[in-house]
């Protein structure tokens, strides 16, 4: 079992940038991805990786999120900008059960998930 840990979250204004990453335990040849879950809503996919770098992007991500991955160091970002209210979640990073070359941004298709790191945008 992969064993991933979240860092980077916190509380930032309206319009704030953070940098979220995640460090895994082991070499992950299958896709990776960031999920965030709000107060009251269903966990949703952020953006997803694969091994090569091929990303997919959810529609909250399209513009002002980018997913990047360094295999050798075994870690996964989520470099955020022009952060709103509505990004406010709990941020999940994942490993998928297999090699892909298009990554899903389906929960189901993630094996492994972190702990989280909670992220707040506020005035």
């Amino acid at each position: 079992q992969v064993q991933l840990v979240e860092s980077g979250g916190g509380s930032v204004q309206p319009g704030g940038s953070l940098r979220l990453s995640c460090a895994a335990s082991g070499n992950i040849i299958s896709c990776m991805g960031w999920f965030r879950q709000a107060p009251g809503k269903e966990r949703e996919g952020v953006a997803s990786i694969s091994l090569f770098g091929s990303a997919t992007e959810g529609d909250s991500a399209k513009g002002r999120f980018t997913i990047s991955r360094d295999k050798a160091k075994n870690t996964l970002h989520l470099q955020m900008i022009g952060l709103k209210p509505e990004d406010t979640a709990v941020y999940y990073c994942a490993a998928g059960r297999a090699f892909e070359t298009l990554c899903s941004l389906s929960t189901d298709a993630y094996a492994d998930w972190g702990q989280g790191t909670q992220v707040t945008v506020s005035s």
